[in-house]
């Protein structure tokens, strides 16, 4: 068996030490409890039903919310270590893109930040000279799927473990470097990601606020979301990849991105990696 294979069979297999998070436990106890009921307690079947049609429009509408941790685990802003050292994330999705990536990196070197690109493995693959670019100029690469499939929310743990650990190995053999952090597309998920993510050993990491710029071509609306209470510890999301346009036709991006480094150095902000600012 190859090393991919392996590494997806273990995540489909039931882990007795991942850590069901309480919502998940209770969902379980309501099942039983409802279950139960419906058995020894006449008339009681509608009641449970319906406990468990609510419970999972429950689950459903966790998975549908990016920044909830009702699922497992999810990181939306630094340690509060962070605090201390005034570091804020700044991450990069759906990359590396040809056109605007190379831009970004002058960017980011000019101000003397860094910036941790959430980046689709199949893209890496494709262009794999500008990932090590990204690595060999201070900035991290991290697990955003092998293909950033549309449906990757109604997955199960073996669509799950076939995406994510693809993802792992097409990077780490790329980069030099393994992931250690996951953002699912769109950031939507169901309650079988974090089982696989707990057996591949990833964080999984949403943010703080976005700035919406795959659909927002106007920069100053990008900066304003992104600006809003900024403070240390804080988690920002942009995209490379996919990125909308302005009306002049540039990527959003690059026209945001100064503006927020410049916001960065006047708060005395300090921009990392986030294999460096998660770090107790």
């Amino acid at each position: 068996m190859g090393k991919s294979a392996a590494m997806s069979s273990a995540a489909v297999t039931a882990s007795e030490s991942w850590p069901w998070p309480p919502a998940m436990r209770a969902s379980a106890a309501l099942h039983v409890a409802a279950i139960g009921a419906g058995v020894l307690v006449p008339g009681a079947w509608p009641w449970a039903i319906g406990a468990i049609v609510l419970n999972h429009a429950l689950i459903t509408g966790a998975g549908l919310t990016p920044r909830s941790n009702l699922l497992g685990p999810n990181v939306t802003r630094l340690p509060e270590a962070g605090a201390a050292r005034r570091e804020v994330a700044i991450t990069i999705d759906d990359g590396p893109e040809p056109e605007v990536t190379p831009r970004v990196l002058d960017l980011l070197d000019a101000h003397r930040q860094c910036a941790t690109f959430f980046c689709i493995a199949e893209r890496v693959l494709a262009h794999p000279e500008l990932a090590r670019e990204i690595v060999a100029r201070g900035h991290s690469i991290q697990n955003h799927t092998a293909r950033h499939r549309h449906n990757f929310s109604f997955l199960g743990p073996r669509g799950f473990a076939s995406e994510i650990a693809r993802a792992q190995d097409i990077l780490s053999e790329v980069t030099g470097q393994r992931p250690t952090c996951f953002r699912a597309p769109a950031g939507l998920r169901n309650p079988f990601l974090e089982p696989v993510l707990h057996r591949l050993g990833l964080s999984l990491v949403s943010w703080t606020r976005r700035g919406f710029d795959t659909r927002e071509g106007d920069p100053a609306k990008v900066m304003a979301r992104l600006a809003r209470n900024l403070q240390a510890r804080d988690i920002l999301l942009l995209h490379d990849g996919n990125a909308a346009r302005t009306a002049e036709g540039n990527p959003v991006l690059l026209e945001v991105l100064p503006l927020l480094l410049e916001r960065l150095r006047a708060d005395g902000l300090r921009a990392v990696t986030l294999p460096e600012g998660m770090k107790l």
